[in-house]
């Protein structure tokens, strides 16, 4: 279906349209594919080989906007992917060497059936941040189906300096000479480098020799193993425990082979560590003082790596849908989560992050990984709790952790799963609003009974009336269980893009001749709307909401009102984290510029009238409401409203971005790029 090139040791970077078409959905779908398994044939030096492959990252197509990609369209963001081999070579993947590309650069493309003859001579004739047009000369090959993933090898500066991704076809009428030929479009390496750093995605260096701690690995492995012998010894153990072939049963491996092998293999240094902890514990310290100089080497072992994996899979899909719950809670001032819905995703950036903060003098810190699956564990079931706590006992002894520093984590954790128990979390249906044609609406729901999100509806469904909508989702809500003892509805999120937060779903009534009663959303139950594209647009204020959100029981209510502009609530604002609420009462013109702007600064509760002329009666009725309690407060007035429409003139609308609990991946929660 097409190319991709070598990005690291086990992993390989094409087109995220590419896989779309490999797993036969639409081109440019925008949804990650999660799990699906893929076959990449690898060419290399000694053949080729079959492996199979998982979305390790993914970069979707989106417009400009953020949103998805018109069929029609010739041009388009994003569209990368990370792909995961799960069985590469016995050799690791050699990644070629990467440069910038610029204007003029001859470069040359290959198709993805990996036959030399179908090379593509090309040259770099414009250059935009986001893209290189490329034109080809009118002999030879063309790019056009299966180049799409591939590299852009430019021999003056020997390196891979973008990614092929589309040819403009030319006209399909008779011939001219005004016509267009063999022009295509590519991302640049340099932007590449910017999407993969965005994400959060690693970007592993080609070759080792230049790499920063080639040298001081080598010296530790020089004195750990001074005799060919133990070099021997340790080169056969450290290949079996990495699962690949050993090189040679005759020459001994030097201290700059095992370092080279320790900075290409993800796992082996992680493994390296565990042989020396048991004879040189020293030396393991210091072997893994020097990894964390190196963009290459992961937290785990091969053996720590599968035994978690087991582990987690036997935990079951209700409590891996509440891995983002647990980060949340175990790392609070992470900026950002990664993209995509896969564990496989959160735990390759979990294992990338540095421990925290706590612990003194030299002592090694505990890793993140470490402290999340102790979070994560309190969720599971006894017999993974026992298997998660045994495993973090023997990857913290392999690391140098102490049993306090690891003990004090278990005891946060074991704290936040008491506050879980004594404020249960609500019931909650969660609806994708998206507009169709005139008047009608388009609607993906799912339930969270406590268990993680369980979508309810098809991925593509038909379009509804107001009216229509109302019944699908009454439908829904009639059908939940909600526990015993908790008497509160359920609370309904609709989700919404940032042009359909006035959108009076709250409104929306399901009116029938054989019902009694006409069936109001926003009156029936605490409704709230939540914008992902807005909340989410700007990674370094994704920390901010995150504060925020935790202080919401303490944290302070600012009103918002006469003349004012976004730049005045952005100074205001963007460093206030005390501030968790803002109710908005001014005047149309600049109400949906400032409830942008505070939603995209991280304010996690916002309140505004979206029917108001003068001073909103809605922010005066509710200034005495908790703002945890906001969610049914704004019903009851909505009620008020409807039977009492004079003494209750407003139109509440209540934003709502509860951090502790994971929406589904959408189309329409992709930031905007000033590309």
């Amino acid at each position: 279906m097409g190319a991709g090139f070598v990005l690291g040791p086990d992993t390989v970077l094409t087109c995220a349209h590419v896989v779309n078409a490999a797993l036969g959905r639409d081109m440019l779908e925008p949804g990650s594919p999660g799990g699906a398994d893929l076959a990449v044939q690898i060419h290399h030096g000694a053949g080729s080989r079959r492996c199979d492959a998982r979305v390790a990252h993914w970069i979707p197509p989106r417009d400009r906007d953020g949103g998805p990609v018109s069929p029609r369209a010739v041009e388009w963001l994003g569209d990368l992917a990370v792909l995961r081999v799960a069985a590469p070579p016995d050799e690791p993947l050699q990644a070629p060497p990467r440069a910038s590309m610029a204007f003029g650069q001859n470069v040359r493309a290959w198709h993805g059936g990996g036959r030399a003859a179908t090379f593509a001579d090309l040259r770099v004739t414009s250059l935009h941040r986001s893209l290189g047009y490329l034109d080809g000369a009118a002999t030879g090959m063309a790019v056009g189906p299966g180049y799409s993933g591939g590299p852009l090898w430019c021999r003056s500066e020997r390196a891979v300096v973008g990614l092929v991704v589309a040819a403009i076809l030319p006209s399909r009428e008779p011939h001219s000479p005004q016509h267009m030929i063999r022009r295509s479009w590519s991302v640049p390496w340099q932007w590449i480098e910017a999407e993969l750093d965005r994400l959060g995605a690693p970007v592993p260096r080609s070759g080792t020799s230049g790499d920063p701690a080639f040298l001081t690995l080598t010296g530790v492995v020089a004195n750990a193993f001074p005799s060919p012998m133990s070099r021997a010894d340790a080169g056969r153990w450290l290949a079996s425990a990495c699962d690949i072939g050993y090189r040679s049963e005759v020459t001994p491996p030097t201290p700059e082979d095992f370092a080279a092998f320790a900075l290409t293999h993800p796992r082996a240094l992680a493994a390296l560590s565990g042989l020396l902890r048991r004879t040189h514990p020293e030396a393991a310290d210091e072997v893994l003082a020097a990894g964390g100089l190196s963009e290459t080497p992961r937290l785990l072992t091969p053996a720590e790596h599968d035994e978690l994996h087991r582990v987690l899979r036997s935990a079951g899909p209700a409590v891996l849908s509440r891995f983002p719950e647990a980060i949340r809670a175990a790392l609070p001032h992470l900026a950002a989560l990664p993209e995509g819905d896969s564990p496989d995703v959160l735990l390759d950036r979990l294992e990338e992050l540095p421990g925290d903060g706590h612990s003194i003098s030299e002592e090694r810190r505990v890793p993140a990984l470490l402290r999340v699956l102790e979070f994560l564990g309190r969720l599971c079931a006894r017999p993974q709790q026992s298997e998660l706590r045994l495993w973090a006992d023997s990857v913290a002894r392999r690391l140098g952790v102490s049993r306090g520093a690891l003990g004090e984590r278990r005891a946060d954790a074991q704290a936040w799963a008491r506050s879980l128990r004594d404020r249960s979390a609500r019931v909650r249906v969660v609806v994708e609003v998206r507009r169709a044609q005139e008047g009608r609406h388009q609607l993906r729901m799912w339930c969270d009974e406590g268990a993680g999100l369980r979508q309810v509806t098809a991925h593509s469904a038909p379009s509804y009336t107001a009216s229509e909508a109302a019944r699908e989702v009454l439908r829904v809500l009639d059908g939940l269980t909600p526990p015993a003892g908790d008497e509160r509805p359920p609370l309904v999120e609709v989700l919404v893009d940032r042009r359909s937060l006035n959108l009076p779903v709250d409104e929306w009534e399901a009116r029938d001749p054989d019902d009694f009663v006409p069936g109001s959303l926003g009156v029936e139950y605490p409704l709230v709307v939540h914008c992902p594209e807005l909340v989410r647009r700007h990674g370094r204020f994704i920390s901010h909401w995150r504060s925020r959100w935790n202080r919401l029981d303490s944290g302070k209510t600012l009103v918002v009102s006469g003349s004012v502009d976004r730049d005045a609530i952005y100074s205001q604002l963007v460093n206030q984290l005390d501030t968790v609420r803002v109710c908005v009462d001014v005047p149309p013109g600049p109400r949906d510029a400032i409830v942008q702007t505070c939603l995209v600064l991280g304010i996690p509760v916002v309140v505004w009238d979206r029917g108001m002329d003068g001073a909103s009666h809605v922010v005066e009725h509710i200034s005495d409401v908790a703002t945890r309690e906001l969610p049914d407060g704004v019903r009851h007035y909505r009620a008020q409203a409807r039977a009492s429409p004079p003494q209750f003139p407003g139109h509440p609308v209540l934003a709502w971005a509860d951090a502790d609990r994971a929406v589904p991946r959408l189309h329409l929660t992709e930031p905007q790029e000033n590309a």
